[in-house]
């Protein structure tokens, strides 16, 4: 695959270079493309030395011994012989730029004239990621279709802790081959007729007006089941707890907040679903009597009295008729014994267990690895890999009940 590797102006920008050696590595033929920003923080010459090819820097001809332009329509046909192009590092200022069609650079000129797969990995500090103007280009983005590699969260060059830094140069290369992957196949349109009931995220169970018990569930794995789901036909509707994601455009979104708000509107919502994924993580218990003040630090030991929440996936197991049920496990151990007893107790089809607290994979995280317990004693084993792949790889299964 012929790649154009966009590299823009910031720290992350060093890391270009070892994810353009890996892209190499990987069999693909790569031309790199820098913005007059990114050549402040790394050289032309290091891409060069990587590529084998000179790097373009400029739109217009330039002094410069590693700019290669002498026309100014050179960025046509970089757009027309190459099959991919990939952004990475993107910062805050290039997603802003191609979301609105600004074209001042080579960069983003090239871009309007590109017409395959686009996939863009940000990087930038985590109030310029959280800001409303960068989240609403990201959906202009993600609505054209191109692969979002979100930011990890961590320490950034700022010196504050956050979302922002650059994905892992493994997880931005599991993209390219995703969309490399989906570009050689035609559309997969084998959900078309199947109207999928989708959970994801937390609940949020309050302790008093400002306090409340909840978990590390980001809505990253459900919200990429959503986005595949819409992808592969089928009609979704999204029942989220409250999470910082942007939701896939096409899908019904209802946003709740507790255990008892999402049984509700799953159960409203039932009666048109075909099938049922139970991503979300939803709390097991409660405060039995929520404060209507806030509760006061006295000093001396707080006793809490937790009472359980409605069980949804077993209602819904109870209640499944010929619908397809897949429910979700997230533990630390023992993820076979635990997957087999869910899928028995609560009537499901299909189990989809991940060990969490590890490393770069389950809560928070892009990637998951997940065991897949299915009905009549199978089990598949899915190997780390970021959450859209993993989200096609468990509708996958959908087809073989069907069947």
């Amino acid at each position: 695959m012929r790649i154009v590797l966009g590299v823009t102006g910031g720290i992350a920008a060093y890391k270009a270079a070892e994810l353009a050696r890996l892209l190499i590595r990987s069999g693909h033929e790569v031309q790199a493309v820098l913005t007059r920003s990114a050549e402040e923080f790394i050289r032309p010459l290091t891409f060069a030395s990587l590529t084998g090819r000179k790097v373009i820097t400029d739109i217009f001809s330039s002094a410069s011994p590693d700019a290669t332009l002498s026309s100014a329509v050179e960025h046509i046909g970089v757009a027309q012989e190459h099959d991919l192009l990939l952004i990475a590092p993107a910062t805050a200022n290039t997603l802003a730029k191609l979301a609105h069609g600004l074209a001042d650079d080579f960069l983003s000129t090239m871009y309007l004239a590109f017409t395959g797969p686009v996939v863009l990995a940000p990087a930038m500090n985590d109030k310029m990621w959280a800001h409303p103007a960068t989240q609403a280009n990201l959906v202009a983005l993600r609505a054209r279709g191109h692969y979002i590699v979100d930011p990890g969260t961590g320490f950034l060059a700022c010196g504050t802790l956050g979302q922002g830094r650059l994905a892992e140069n493994e997880t931005i290369l599991a993209a390219v081959e995703a969309a490399v992957e989906a570009a050689l196949q035609p559309p997969v349109r084998d959900l078309k007729g199947e109207h999928l009931l989708i959970t994801a995220g937390p609940t949020q169970e309050p302790l008093d007006p400002v306090r409340y018990l909840t978990n590390r569930s980001s809505g990253k794995m459900g919200y990429a089941l959503a986005q595949a789901a819409l992808e592969r036909g089928a009609t979704v509707t999204l029942v989220s707890g409250p999470v910082s994601l942007n939701p896939p455009v096409g899908a019904q979104v209802v946003q709740v907040r507790t255990a008892q708000e999402m049984y509700d509107v799953v159960i409203a919502n039932l009666d048109t679903a075909t099938t049922v994924i139970k991503c979300a993580a939803v709390a097991d218990y409660r405060p039995a009597a929520a404060s209507s003040e806030k509760i006061k630090k006295a000093g001396t030991p707080l006793t809490l009295e937790l009472t359980p929440t409605t069980d949804i996936l077993a209602e819904l197991g109870r209640t499944k008729g010929n619908r397809i049920l897949i429910g979700f496990a997230a533990e630390t151990g023992n993820l076979r014994d635990y997957a087999t007893r869910k899928l028995e107790a609560k009537n499901c089809d299909m189990i989809v267990a991940n060990l969490v607290g590890g490393p770069d994979s389950g809560f928070e995280s892009d990637n998951n690895e997940v065991l897949l317990a299915l009905k009549g004693g199978e089990f598949i084993d899915i190997p780390k890999a970021p959450k859209a792949e993993i989200a096609n790889r468990i509708l996958d299964q959908i087809g073989r009940f069907r069947s």
